[in-house]
């Protein structure tokens, strides 16, 4: 029988995943039965990391349980310092954060326990260690000591210690939105590496480090980076506008728009970050400008393109106004993102068959070894 072919495997299925959907005609991300804008909006990036791991929204005790025990695991042991140091802090923060995750699993005792409650537990450990990982890579490249992630909000203690100053609630459901819009999304090409890494009974940081890796790259988790710098090279909205079509006449690609799910529709949760900026410009001077130039290279491929914006668009903006430096938009997009690695892990784990798919080949065939 003849098998299908479908460059970049567009469109298969891979899994069964009672994880998360990406609903396109319903134009709603499905997480475990609820709509994640709605949750955003709604709920803590802690109840979803509840959510993703336990498969049910916690309770409000159950969520000042939760946030305790992520903020309690949260310290990283000093010897992944010691390995993080010893890199070129001229490396990109992507490459130390992927050996950073890399050696978390060295210092986990449980490393090898591939129980669902064994998992649980390091991957709340994970959850947490990633968040301090990038909270401190820049400090940590610049000979500074690391700082801790310390309060009763993950989210604030998180976004507290990126920009080593206090922040306000505005700043921080901001930030937490943030989190959950990036949390989980079906099976993107860093959740199916973590997939497939986790298939073969190797250890959940050994999928998480092949998630990093995976999100480096600009057509994946690397973005929201290429908006910013893109958005500052432009510096305006007329300047954004040229910038754009000179661009698209020399057929390149524009980051931030289009996405191979939502092809003609605007990403859902890129309509959640737009009215996150919009909040942040009642008060942001700076947040009301950026809103403007992002909504004329919104409309600039809308006309040009027919393209619409997807998340890391209007969430590079957030970034940029909250003050976050850009080299961390795509940690910061990781460290988000582990909950739902971790739960792809578990779930993969629970009823595991191992990736192993075939090829069409497209060589010569029938060569002769020319005889001595």
């Amino acid at each position: 029988m003849e098998i299908p072919y479908r460059p970049g495997l567009e469109g298969v299925p891979a899994v069964e995943t009672a994880i998360s959907f990406l609903d396109v005609e319903q134009e709603e991300i499905v997480l475990r039965g609820y709509d994640l804008i709605e949750l955003a909006r709604k709920r803590t990036y802690v109840d979803v990391v509840g959510l993703l791991l336990d498969g049910r929204l916690p309770g409000e005790p159950e969520r000042k349980a939760l946030e305790a025990e992520l903020l309690q695991a949260a310290e990283v042991p000093e010897g992944v310092y010691q390995v993080l140091k010893a890199l070129p802090a001229s490396a990109h923060p992507m490459d130390r954060l992927r050996t950073a995750v890399s050696a978390l699993g060295t210092f986990d005792p449980e490393v090898r326990d591939l129980s669902q409650e064994a998992l649980r537990r390091q991957g709340l450990r994970a959850i947490a260690r990633s968040a301090a990982l990038v909270a401190n890579l820049e400090r940590v490249a610049q000979g500074q000591p690391p700082l801790p992630l310390k309060g009763d909000s993950f989210s604030k203690a998180f976004l507290e210690a990126l920009l080593g100053r206090e922040v306000g609630p505005e700043e921080v459901r901001a930030f937490d939105q943030s989190l959950i819009a990036y949390s989980e999304h079906e099976l993107p090409n860093s959740t199916f590496a973590a997939r497939v890494i986790a298939s073969t009974l190797s250890d959940l940081y050994a999928a998480l480090t092949g998630a990093v890796a995976s999100l480096k790259g600009p057509l994946h988790g690397g973005a929201n980076e290429a908006v910013m710098y893109m958005m500052l090279e432009a510096k305006a909205e007329e300047g954004l506008e040229a910038w754009i079509r000179e661009r698209l006449q020399r057929k390149e690609r524009i980051m931030g728009f289009g996405h191979r799910v939502y092809m003609r529709r605007m990403d859902p949760r890129a309509l959640l970050l737009k009215e996150t900026l919009k909040t942040l410009a009642r008060n942001h001077p700076e947040a009301e400008h950026w809103l403007r130039v992002g909504e004329r290279g919104e409309k600039v491929m809308q006309e040009a393109k027919g393209l619409y914006p997807n998340l890391d668009y209007y969430a590079a903006l957030v970034y940029y106004v909250l003050g976050l430096p850009i080299p961390l938009y795509t940690p910061i997009f990781f460290a988000a993102r582990t909950a739902g690695l971790v739960a792809h892990v578990m779930e993969q784990l629970a009823h595991n068959r191992l990736f192993r798919p075939r090829v069409i080949y497209v060589g010569p065939r029938g060569l002769k070894l020319e005889e001595a």
